[in-house]
């Protein structure tokens, strides 16, 4: 069914049959519980430290060792996103993805390629949308850091997070 079907239909209901429909929807779908949770009540702050745990456990979880399940990570930006936060919650959590990445390479050495390669893909998917959202000065500081920070690493990593960072600042 297209948008524009459903749209047709909806507008044949009754109030209250929209009402079951939502309520029926909100029983049955975790993701529409969600979304209609936060429309109602949207705590950007509460959520975005929910969404940060998801990814902050893929690198540091509480015990066992790091799975660095990367599709995890890239869920939870999207599902976040789905939300429909404003731009600078989602601007945290993309900056926040990539500052683990790096952070975590250097701390405890260097990495495999594709892991490296992630992280850069992600700071520029995270460089591009702060640009695009008037973003980028804010974040500078943590940028240049996390730009410092992965001089430590291996790979050539900091060429490529440099690379996406002289795209976007200039």
């Amino acid at each position: 069914m297209s948008k524009a079907q459903l749209k047709k239909l909806l507008k044949s209901f009754t109030k209250e049959e929209i009402i079951d429909v939502v309520i029926e929807l909100y029983d049955a779908r975790k993701e529409a519980k969600e979304y209609l949770d936060f429309f109602v009540n949207p705590n950007d702050d509460v959520k975005i430290e929910e969404y940060k745990q998801i990814i902050y456990n893929e690198f540091f979880p509480k015990r066992g060792e790091p799975k660095f399940r990367f599709s995890i990570c890239r869920k939870a930006i999207s599902d976040f996103k789905k939300l429909k936060p404003h731009p600078s919650c989602i601007a945290e959590l993309m900056v926040f993805y990539v500052e683990l990445g790096v952070n975590f390479s250097a701390e405890y050495g260097d990495m495999w390629e594709d892991y490296y390669i992630t992280i850069e893909n992600n700071f520029g998917k995270a460089l591009e949308f702060l640009y695009k959202n008037g973003l980028l000065t804010d974040y500078l500081p943590r940028i240049k850091k996390m730009l410092e920070a992965s001089e430590k690493c291996g790979w050539g990593f900091s060429y490529g997070l440099y690379y996406y960072f002289e795209k976007y600042s200039s």
